[in-house]
């Protein structure tokens, strides 16, 4: 098992459809043991049973917006674990009309709290876990297509996304003088309960489908063992990376077309509507 003997810490686990709860799976299969966080008191009813199914005992709250959580973190890892050796960092979120509203629209507080809550709490993590984490560590964080490109209704996501990537290079280059290494995992869109809050989720995801190499949206079970990767050692040679997990779909130049009834060429999302 390739992470035996590997500890780690999971933040922003909200339920079973995660896909930090398939990196959570991928690293308990391989040996790897676990500590989770929770936002708010709703939320500690469904991370306790998770991390009871992957034999953990350890939950922490966390609101990466409270300082008071973010200043005693260290120590509960420290006193439960001493040192860790991986860190997923699973936090996004931006107001509800930055997410409905055009871009253009977006305002200076919607903004800021995007960008805080999604970029800098990675920053941030980094900085105050500094002294618990190993000398090896890995770190892996989420992003999305909605970065680099523009995705419908992603609106200042993705722009926070692109930040996100951006931090991620910045950040290998002042971990990996230390020996720690830090990628990306930018998935395809999936079911989860971040991604309820985009709208027009469902033509997303039919979109994908037809338009990736492998005809498929990918799964968090997919998206979980390529984080596992590069959180073992099997990618100690990999840091500052950007690691598509979407079937392929970020190649694709042109999307796909067919002919209809008529004869006419049109794109395969209308024949399937």
């Amino acid at each position: 098992m390739v992470m035996k003997g590997k500890r780690g810490l999971i933040v922003g686990l909200a339920n079973n459809k995660s896909i930090a709860y398939g990196i959570a799976q991928a690293c308990h299969e391989q040996g790897a043991e676990l500590a989770f966080t929770y936002l708010n008191d709703a939320l500690k009813k469904r991370v306790e049973p998770i991390a009871k199914e992957f034999g953990s005992d350890k939950v922490y709250e966390l609101d990466v917006s409270n300082e008071e959580h973010m200043a005693s973190l260290a120590s509960k890892i420290e006193k439960d674990f001493g040192k860790i050796d991986f860190l997923v960092h699973s936090v996004a979120f931006a107001p509800k009309e930055a997410l409905s509203e055009p871009f253009i629209k977006t305002t200076k507080s919607a903004f800021n709290v995007a960008m805080e809550v999604s970029v800098y709490s990675l920053i941030d993590l980094v900085n105050r876990l500094e002294g618990v984490l190993s000398d090896d560590a890995s770190i892996v964080t989420l992003s999305y297509l909605g970065g680099p490109k523009y995705i419908v209704n992603y609106n200042v996501m993705g722009v926070a996304k692109a930040a996100l990537e951006s931090t991620v290079r910045y950040l290998a280059v002042d971990l990996g003088a230390k020996g720690q290494r830090i990628n990306a995992i930018s998935a395809g869109p999936i079911k989860t309960l971040a991604a309820a809050g985009i709208g027009d989720f469902k033509q997303i995801l039919n979109w994908n489908e037809i338009n990736a190499p492998l005809k498929k949206n990918v799964t968090i079970k997919e998206v979980g063992n390529s984080a596992m990767y590069l959180l073992s050692d099997l990618s100690s040679g990999v840091t500052g990376e950007v690691h598509y997990v979407d079937a392929g779909y970020n190649i694709m130049g042109m999307a796909a077309a067919e002919e209809d009834e008529n004869g006419k060429t049109v794109l395969s999302w209308d024949l399937k509507k």
